[in-house]
């Protein structure tokens, strides 16, 4: 079984390589093919775009925050939530949400300032040349690729998944849990850097875009709000529906991801670990396309714990007994011992049992 497994993870991570390099490769032939030209015209914002760039702008900066805000109040005034969200679930969903917007600013700064000036000296806006779809197609897959990789390793490693567990916590989806993630995984979000480097680079603009599309896709999978659910009612629109849920992650293949089972065949929390792309789970063999949404979502042993040793583990632990973040316990089995079986020191508490 583990042979297998290696195997499967080095295939997957040779594909990943070339799918790195695709983006790449189509910006060389580009030039190659027009002999290696360079007009402005090229890295410019095309000009059916121009008009967005400002919309864009603050969207990003500001907008994307209050649209968040409204979408969640109009989910609580829809009852979407059947009044999940009491004690600790408010308070673990509002410190995750808030504390982002006041960490990542000043480290992101910090590592576009300061660090990439020293590890990559010279460098700065050297990838400037580059044309605009070349930048977004770049930015596009090495962001959200990274992402899923990031996202996989979480829960197929025992050491990490506990990093990532806040996030499966919830028992409801919508986007008061959206940013629920321990500051950790938050922090050390890999293609937050990655994207950073090559908008040091001279790709900003391209990532802008990216990065505003990125969250309005996330934002969308992670509602309560089942917009996809018309493409699956009305026949005329299930061609649409056949390529966006195998393209872009969606309400129903993201909310099965957070399910607490897998035994219903909808839930599918050990795959769809894509974020704006699904196409990865479907390359990678990780996805599960059901058109079905859940019945319940979170961690079946879940003991609501404290929102500090949700948010700060493993610097504050949990004072819930059995709790997998409580101090001097690494997991929680999945199913009681045999009397005489032997203990195991680092039981793993998958997402959902």
């Amino acid at each position: 079984m583990a042979t297998i497994q290696n195997s499967k993870l080095t295939r997957d991570l040779s594909i990943s390589l070339l799918l790195y390099t695709l983006p790449v490769l189509a910006i060389y032939l580009y030039f190659k093919l027009s002999n290696g030209v360079v007009s402005e015209s090229h890295i410019t914002l095309p000009s059916f775009l121009e008009f967005a760039k400002p919309a864009f702008t603050n969207i990003r900066t500001w907008g994307l925050t209050v649209f968040m805000l409204v979408l969640g109040i109009i989910e609580f005034s829809a009852g979407l939530y059947d009044d999940q969200w009491t004690g600790e679930e408010r308070k673990i969903d509002i410190i995750s949400f808030l504390a982002p917007k006041l960490i990542l600013p000043p480290v992101i700064a910090f590592f576009s300032l300061t660090v990439l000036p020293v590890l990559i000296p010279n460098l700065e806006n050297s990838l400037s040349w580059v044309p605009f779809w070349g930048g977004f197609f770049l930015i596009a897959i090495a962001d959200d690729l990274t992402q899923y990789w990031y996202h996989r390793l979480h829960h197929q490693v025992p050491f990490l998944w506990r990093f990532h567990r806040t996030h499966h916590s919830a028992p409801y989806m919508g986007m008061a849990m959206l940013s629920r993630q321990n500051f950790i995984y938050t922090i050390f979000f890999s293609q937050i850097y990655l994207t950073a480097t090559l908008t040091y680079l001279g790709l900003g603009l391209p990532a802008l875009f990216v990065l505003v599309l990125k969250s309005f896709i996330t934002l969308g999978a992670h509602s309560s709000i089942a917009w996809d659910k018309p493409l699956y009612k009305y026949k005329v629109l299930h061609p649409i529906a056949w390529v966006l849920e195998r393209l872009i992650s969606t309400p129903a293949t993201h909310h099965a991801h957070h399910a607490d089972t897998s035994g219903d065949g909808v839930g599918h929390f050990k795959g769809n670990f894509g974020n704006m792309f699904f196409i990865w789970d479907v390359i990678f063999g990780t996805g599960l396309i059901t058109r079905k949404f859940p019945k319940s979502y979170g961690i079946k042993s879940y003991k609501q714990e404290e929102w500090y040793a949700q948010f700060l583990w493993p610097i504050f632990k949990s004072k819930k007994e059995g709790s997998a973040l409580a101090d001097g316990v690494f997991s929680v089995p999945l199913k009681p011992k045999a009397e005489n079986a032997t203990p195991s020191p680092a039981l793993y508490e998958q997402a959902q049992s």
